[in-house]
């Protein structure tokens, strides 16, 4: 099915659905500008992915961690959400879309004016102590501060070997669980256990992306192109 008349038949099943959820991944902040990790020329070819964002490098090589989520923070402290987060926030103000489980760390479905957004693997925008847990500013993280009790900070974000926050995982999994339309956008499905909740779902399932997955066959309908376009012709569709 060609992309147009894929968006045209995405745009009905929005249109008809009582409860529909999103779910995204990178690869809808890369045209904000946000670095990809897991494409040929993400920002991982520069880094171990299983590494730099693991427990092991923040406590062993801070030095590596700190350096690299640094540069996350400024990314997300100089990118803006595009034209497409703009438009869930529409949809989601006409209650066409009802839920928004994400992957992306930029907080970009809030800053746009999102509702109802479970952020599965935490958010760079809040800084805390490893140790105490006590919550400290952005710009300390960057100097290189250290927590009073001599901790190291770190963003609030899932590393490498720590579980999902299980209260925003439950909520995800409820608003699968009763949703008849899932959109995954931007994402390749390879990190477990997020890669599971498209099947949770007992109806319709599109997939939004630049580039096949090896989960495709688990889709009704796969649309390959730029999130932002196909977002902005979807709401065309819905509202003319």
């Amino acid at each position: 099915m060609a992309n147009r008349q894929a968006l045209e038949q995405l745009a009905e099943w929005i249109k008809g659905s009582s409860y529909t959820v999103l779910l995204t991944g990178a690869g809808l902040s890369t045209e904000s500008g946000i670095p990809d990790f897991r494409s040929q020329n993400g920002l991982w070819k520069n880094y171990d992915p299983a590494y730099v964002s693991s427990i092991d490098a923040l406590e062993d090589h801070y030095d590596l961690f700190h350096e690299f989520y640094s540069l996350r923070l400024q990314d997300v402290e100089t990118c803006f959400p595009h034209q497409g987060y703009e438009v869930l926030s529409r949809l989601q103000e006409l209650n066409l879309i009802h839920a928004i489980a994400t992957q992306n760390v930029d907080g970009f479905h809030l800053r746009s004016g999102g509702r109802n957004v479970h952020e599965l693997h935490g958010s760079l925008s809040k800084i805390y102590c490893h140790t105490c847990h006590k919550e400290h500013s952005a710009a300390a993280f960057k100097e290189g501060t250290a927590c009073s009790c001599g901790g190291k900070l770190r963003p609030s974000i899932v590393l490498f070997g720590e579980l999902l926050p299980e209260q925003v995982w439950q909520q995800a999994i409820t608003a699968i669980e009763q949703s008849n339309l899932v959109i995954v956008i931007g994402t390749s499905l390879q990190v477990y256990p997020v890669n599971q909740l498209p099947s949770m779902t007992k109806g319709k399932k599109v997939l939004i992306n630049q580039e096949p997955t090896a989960m495709d066959h688990l889709f009704d309908l796969s649309i390959y192109s730029s999130a932002k376009d196909s977002l902005v012709e979807i709401e065309d569709l819905i509202i003319r």
